[in-house]
């Protein structure tokens, strides 16, 4: 076993490796760009180097850099977590050529999967079923809908090169093809600096099941299957094993594909071997067909680990330093069943954009696993992905791990962002999911009723003002003015303003009044209940109090010296919404432009957002060009006064 390991990435999977790591007594190196100095995973290492600023290609994808920090430190090897240098082949040699190892898989096997179309050969090669498609080196747009015809619609336009569905289209009739390959060919060349696209079937009822492997370069075992099917925009959102309906036909016929797969490229370490599933007749062993594999640890391995007992990063690590394959295929099984929920700094009203800000408070129940890599304090940060944690539970079966994960989110506290909780908590109630009538398409055909937000109730209200006037933590001289209960008011402000007023009774009783209702808070035996019903936890940063009832209301206490000076929303000019680099800019001075019309494009952690026009009108300035870095709020373009 190795002594000391760096570990080349950050946030959740560095802290992840990091546990493991030092509970087998392998001294941890981090490293850390400018705004990750207190960060996580930089408190919890034995030492951390800085690498380099903010941006990733300032620091956490520098690979010399990194290679230099293990070298400096007298780290043996380089874990490269996921993302970032996790799947790059360069970097793999430039490791190797140091004297270090690399924990993972060969550069040759990286690159034998590293390109859809050259995979899926290599794969058909191997005796893996793959999606009926094309997936030459032909690129002439009439070859490729000449392809699309002999498939049969409706198809898919994939890039090669491509990766959380960017440069994806799909095209439904033979008309759409030629405007639905310009766009995918667009996208992929701005994403991943290569246009070339495959054509492949659509699948009417997909599911997205991928299967767990492990290798030690010649022999591969796999750990069973795992169910991504719940995504929105082809990023996963919940994940479980094993998947919902498998048969044993079908775990058997799929697993030995993933095996198959594996060995077929000589692969060592932790892989995932992903399939499509057609699911319109059930799980069928004649119904999956290979899409891709990830040469690297999986975001959703803690629910393989959970079934099965294995610590995959201890085996990774096992295995990259010479030892034989922990457990051969018959000693593995499954045991109950298993979800993890991706908690996300996100405003879901405003179509999940991704969101900033810094956690004020954060917790987690004690029945639930929370793999984060924040604490309540930190910042989350423009420059990288939003995820604030993932929630992982395990029950003996799917209906009981699906209850405890819809307790374990009800019991989630987050405060000083907005989050994606209440989606994930109503992804646990919908009834097509728990009744496993599950596809990738589940959330976009039921979004609406998936985000409609709860109203906010009277008593977490109340629970807010008593806390904001300081009538918690009451005693006999309190709430009274010489010769009657005292009279109280406050203002909340949610989406709108709330007037809230009290009577304080007695030190144990108020009558609140919200509104049209009558709310009474009463404490026994030093806890108070609000109509009745226990009072919920309660945060409080500056004016800003969030009460931990419906997964977390926010209220902010409104000033009554403060004035709102602000009448509406400026149409006038486009803003950008979070900090971030203006990719494109496509408005002119001078444009008449239209509703709804694309004027920009911001990046801002990991993906691209669309600035719309918010009414007709003739751009009067442009205030941004592209590859410019902006905060949040910056002026971007500006339209003629109406």
């Amino acid at each position: 076993m190795f002594n000391k390991i760096l570990i080349a990435n950050r946030g959740e999977i560095a802290c992840r490796v990091m546990e493991t790591a030092q509970k087998l007594g392998v001294s941890c190196v981090a490293v850390y760009s400018d705004v990750d100095a207190s960060a996580k995973h930089v408190q919890m290492a034995d030492e951390a180097v800085h690498i380099g600023g903010a941006a990733p290609a300032e620091s956490y994808l520098k690979g010399d850099v990194i290679i230099q920090a293990a070298l400096d430190t007298g780290a043996q090897a380089i874990h490269p977590g996921y993302g970032f240098l996790s799947e790059n082949p360069d970097f793999v040699d430039a490791v190797e050529a140091a004297g270090l190892i690399f924990i993972g898989p060969s550069a040759d096997a990286i690159c034998k999967m590293g390109l859809k179309d050259a995979a899926k050969v290599l794969m058909e090669q191997a005796g893996v079923p793959v999606v009926p498609g094309y997936h030459g080196d032909n690129q002439d747009p009439e070859h490729l809908s000449g392809a699309a015809d002999t498939i049969g619609y409706p198809v898919l336009i994939k890039a090669v090169a491509g990766g959380g569905g960017k440069g994806m289209r799909l095209v439904e009739r033979p008309e759409d093809f030629a405007s639905a390959l310009d766009s995918a060919r667009g996208e992929a060349r701005t994403a991943f600096g290569n246009d070339a696209v495959l054509v492949e079937k659509f699948v009417a009822k997909p599911r997205h099941i991928e299967v767990q492997v492990f290798g030690d370069g010649t022999h591969a075992v796999q750990l069973f299957e795992r169910d991504c099917s719940l995504q929105r925009r082809h990023q996963k959102v919940i994940e479980e094993a094993p998947a919902p309906g498998m048969t044993p036909e079908m775990r058997k016929a799929m697993g030995q594909a993933g095996v198959r797969a594996a060995e077929a490229i000589g692969y060592k370490g932790a892989g995932t071997v992903e399939f499509i599933v057609d699911g319109s007749d059930g799980l069928r062993p004649d119904r999956f067909w290979f899409m891709e594999m990830n040469t690297r640890l999986q975001v959703e391995h803690p629910v393989t680990e959970a079934i099965t007992g294995v610590d995959l990063v201890e085996w990774q690590l096992r295995v990259a330093s010479g030892e034989a394959l922990p457990k051969q295929q018959e000693e593995l099984s499954i045991t109950g069943h298993a979800f993890e929920a991706r908690l996300y700094a996100e405003d879901v009203p405003k179509g999940f954009l991704p969101a900033t800000g810094t956690l004020t408070h954060l917790q987690f129940p004690l029945s639930c696993r929370a793999d984060s890599g924040v604490c309540a304090g930190d910042t989350i940060s423009p420059w990288y992905d939003p995820m604030i944690a993932k929630v992982i539970v395990h029950g003996a079966t799917r209906s009981v791990a699906l209850e405890q994960l819809h307790r374990a989110l009800q019991r989630t506290e987050v405060a000083g962002t907005v989050t994606n909780l209440a989606f994930l908590g109503a992804l646990t109630r919908h009834q097509g999911f728990a009744a496993e009538d599950v596809d990738t398409g589940l959330i976009g055909r039921d979004l609406d009723a998936l985000v409609e937000e709860t109203p906010i109730s009277a008593q977490s209200c109340v629970a807010a003002a008593m806390t904001a006037l300081d009538l918690v933590d009451t005693n006999e001289d309190s709430g009274f003015s010489l010769w009657a209960p005292l009279h109280r008011a406050v203002q909340l402000k949610a989406e709108d303003v709330i007037d809230l007023d009290v009577q304080v009774e007695s030190p144990d009783r108020q009558t609140w009044q919200v509104g049209s209702e009558t709310v009474i808070a009463h404490r026994s035996a030093g806890c108070w209940s609000i109509n009745g019903e226990p009072m919920p936890r309660v945060a409080v940063s500056g004016s800003r109090v969030t009460v931990f009832e419906d997964y977390g209301q926010a209220f902010d206490i409104v000033d009554p010296l403060d004035r709102d000076a602000s009448a509406g929303g400026d149409t006038n000019v486009i803003e950008a919404p979070m900090p971030g680099l203006v990719k494109a800019v496509f408005a002119q001075v001078g444009q008449a432009v239209q509703e709804g019309d694309r004027l920009a494009v911001l990046e801002a952690m990991k993906m691209e957002h669309s600035l719309l026009a918010a009414r007709d009108g003739v751009v009067a300035e442009v205030l941004a060009n592209a590859g410019a870095q902006v905060e949040a709020g910056a002026a971007l373009v500006r339209l003629e006064e109406e």
